[in-house]
């Protein structure tokens, strides 16, 4: 076992986050709580966009520690060059080595292919961007849930000219949309890539939702919400990857050995807003149906409730659940049940009683039992540490 060395009173810790985006800032946020629990650092920070050039005072900064979104090589090269415990919170595979923080990509892939299954889509695309090789890896993962669940994915091709040529890829994008087939439910690799998805749509005369449903990721709230019509988003946890890189990077500061891989981080869920509000299922009663669960899912409700809605006996709702979403009636309200538990769990300091009378379970112990019998743990085990 290595000696453990005591730190400087107070270490000096140089972050190359970018302030530019809503996720980034979540991150610092994350960092700044951990700090606020565990001790003072000195912090170097400046102003910067995503993959920028790394700052000029840091080659003759002389710090303890760094943290860093290492987007490309050159930001590689630059932190390794530092000589100190470094800590990536890039999901960009570019620096081999050196340990990691970042949001799980299959399970924010997984989120985003159910979310639009339980749409009824059964045609799907992803929009990513070449710049970043974690938005290929999103892309990848995207489609290998769609293919466990018998689909296939058409993939808008992307180079790194598109970075200079907007408007020739705008042209490319806005015929790749028009000949997907109908109704299609698209991915993009963040809410950017997702605006710009609703911005083509909007000029081509395609109907958000009804025939393109796009879901991004990173829930930027403000751009989300300006976007037309508002964007739906995956939700990714960046104050616990940050909370988390502020603390692995202080056990590297003490000489603490690194993990042999990297952390991932779970998604928080996501937040649905107008760009999937739909439900393209072409048996109108079981439509009736689905609106009518989504409507209620958190409140008193049976399946008899549902069956009466969309006019069906139990039996034929049953079996035509089974048939196009490969489940039980009521095991689809029980996921919605535990998807909305997972969010409250992660994201508020609620309690257990309040959580399940939130989302529908009634009681602390319904709430465990079914939680713990779905998810295989119980529900303190997804409790943050980073309040």
């Amino acid at each position: 076992m290595p000696s453990l060395s005591k730190p400087k009173a107070r270490p000096a810790v140089a972050l190359l986050v970018e302030t530019s985006n809503a996720f980034s800032r979540e991150l610092l946020h994350g960092i700044r709580n951990w700090i606020r629990g565990h001790g003072s650092w000195a912090i170097h920070l400046s102003e910067q966009g995503r993959g920028e050039v790394p700052p000029a005072w840091l080659k003759d900064w002389s710090g303890d520690g760094i943290i860093a979104r290492i987007e490309n090589e050159r930001i590689a090269r630059c932190v390794r060059a530092c000589g100190v415990p470094v800590v990536n919170v890039s999901a960009a595979d570019v620096a081999p080595g050196v340990p990691s923080v970042t949001s799980d990509s299959a399970v924010i892939a997984s989120l985003a292919a159910r979310h639009l299954m339980e749409r009824g889509l059964r045609h799907f695309g992803y929009c990513g961007d070449a710049r970043f090789d974690w938005s290929r890896r999103h892309g990848e993962n995207f489609a290998a849930e769609l293919r466990r669940a018998g689909f296939t994915c058409e993939y808008f091709p992307v180079s790194r000219r598109d970075a200079a040529d907007r408007q020739g890829e705008r042209a490319r994008l806005a015929e790749w949309l028009r000949v997907l087939p109908k109704p299609v439910g698209v991915m993009t690799c963040y809410d950017i890539r997702g605006q710009q998805v609703l911005d083509v749509c909007r000029a081509t005369g395609l109907r958000v939702p009804d025939e393109v449903a796009v879901i991004g990721q990173h829930n930027d709230e403000l751009l989300c919400d300006l976007c037309d019509p508002p964007l739906s988003s995956v939700i990714p946890d960046a104050r616990r990857i940050g909370f988390l890189a502020a603390e692995l990077l202080d056990g590297l500061m003490r000489g603490k050995r690194p993990p042999k891989r990297a952390v991932r981080v779970a998604p928080l869920g996501v937040a649905t807003r107008q760009s999937t509000d739909t439900l393209a299922v072409e048996d109108a009663r079981l439509a009736k149906a689905m609106h009518f669960i989504r409507e209620r899912a958190f409140g008193t409700l049976a399946v008899e409730d549902i069956t009466r809605a969309a006019g069906m006996s139990r039996s034929l709702l049953e079996r035509r659940f089974r048939e196009v979403f490969g489940g039980s009636v009521w095991n689809h309200v029980l996921e919605m049940r535990c998807r909305a538990a997972e969010q409250l769990l992660r994201g508020t300091p609620l309690g257990t009683m309040e959580i399940a009378e939130r989302t529908g379970f009634g009681t602390a112990e319904h709430f465990s039992t079914v939680f713990r019998q779905r998810r295989g743990v119980p529900p303190s085990a997804l409790r943050r540490n980073d309040q």
